[in-house]
């Protein structure tokens, strides 16, 4: 090749181009592709029946014949199916997270975010403008007071809770040096999954779960259901209304970005006070790098405090170890989990 030749090929290649761009702006199509292949139960169809052709899983899923293969193929193309000799079977991924039969089960977050903040997204625009939640309250309503009045809606959210701490409870679990302590409570527990996995993996461990008394039903079910009634149990209360419980370590999991800075840091002290000296809290949830570049998805969960309340948003690391500073920890560190999640730990 001649001189200008190659400088012209490497004038193409350093050349901008609009892919990355396009890919970003038309991501909610996949996204809203497996939303709704969730919603259909197609994943768990699979699961129970094995490998279908196209037509008996159209049939099986009642839909029209128009693009359903489409369909199928889209999630082929994405990574969410597998296709072999015109048949279609899940991947080992969507076999053991998004199979509702299974405790693996992920898709409650996904659910939740098919039914409710889909369509909230779309006012994003107006939310960076005023400030304001785009959610139920955008009409008057309050999320909480209407979610925890609701038990269908509550064991929705509940489940979804339970599919956004899955993977970080694991790696909780396996890296965090429980054989020092005896009893845990996880603050805003939902139905319960951290401290389940956490009994389950630490046969030592005793404790439960703090949350408002309408979550008490699902957590002593999902707990009865683990087998582990004996060594789990329910406090109810309002952690900014009461007193939080003692044990030797409180976990807040996806809990502090719901707040302003204010109530952040009140739910510290809190928990500072309720902890005996050489007690720990670990936080968990989608901890924005300290640079604010990397870690996209602790940014967009930002924004989605942004449409979800008044006054939460996520923070860093760093942002973290200083309040619990403030709040009277002698020692802090933060450690990753899985994924996009991370822990920050204080020790009293």
């Amino acid at each position: 090749m001649s001189r200008a030749l190659a400088a012209i090929s490497e004038n193409e290649a350093a050349r901008p181009t609009p892919d990355a761009i396009m890919k970003l702006g038309s991501a909610f199509w996949g996204s809203k592709t497996l939303l709704s292949a969730v919603e259909l139960g197609l994943f768990s169809e699979l699961a129970a029946s094995g490998p279908l052709a196209a037509e008996e899983l159209r049939d099986r899923l009642g839909l029209h014949e128009r693009s359903a293969r489409d369909f199928f193929d889209a999630l082929v193309a994405l990574g969410m199916l597998e296709r072999e000799d015109g048949a279609y079977r899940n991947t080992p991924a969507t076999e053991l997270f998004l199979d509702r039969a299974k405790p693996s089960y992920v898709g409650g977050m996904l659910e939740m975010q098919n039914a409710r903040l889909f369509g909230f997204w779309n006012s994003l625009t107006e939310a960076l403008r005023t400030g304001n939640p785009q959610n139920e309250a955008k009409t008057g309503g309050d999320f909480f007071e209407a979610l925890y009045s609701d038990p269908e809606r509550l064991r929705g959210f509940a489940k979804a809770m339970s599919g956004l701490s899955a993977g970080s409870a694991q790696a909780m679990a396996a890296t965090f040096p429980w054989g020092r302590y005896q009893t845990v409570i996880d603050i805003g527990c939902a139905e319960g999954c951290v401290p389940v996995v956490l009994a389950r993996e630490h046969g030592h461990l005793r404790g439960g779960g703090f949350d408002l008394p309408a979550m008490a039903p699902l957590f002593e079910e999902y707990v009865a259901a683990a087998e582990l009634t004996d060594r789990l149990r329910f406090y109810p209360g309002d952690f900014f209304a009461d007193e939080l419980p003692s044990a030797d370590v409180l976990v807040m999991g996806h809990i502090l970005h719901d707040w302003n800075l204010d109530e952040k840091r009140l739910l510290l002290e809190r928990a500072h006070r309720a902890l005996p000296d050489g007690g720990a809290l670990i936080v968990h949830e989608s901890i924005i790098d300290d640079d604010r570049r990397e870690n996209a998805f602790a940014l967009l969960m930002s924004l989605n405090m942004l449409i979800e309340t008044p006054g939460g948003f996520d923070y860093t690391g760093a942002d973290c170890r200083g309040w619990m500073a403030d709040a009277g920890f002698r020692q802090t560190y933060l450690e990753q989990l899985v994924g996009p999640d991370s822990m920050v730990v204080g020790i009293k």
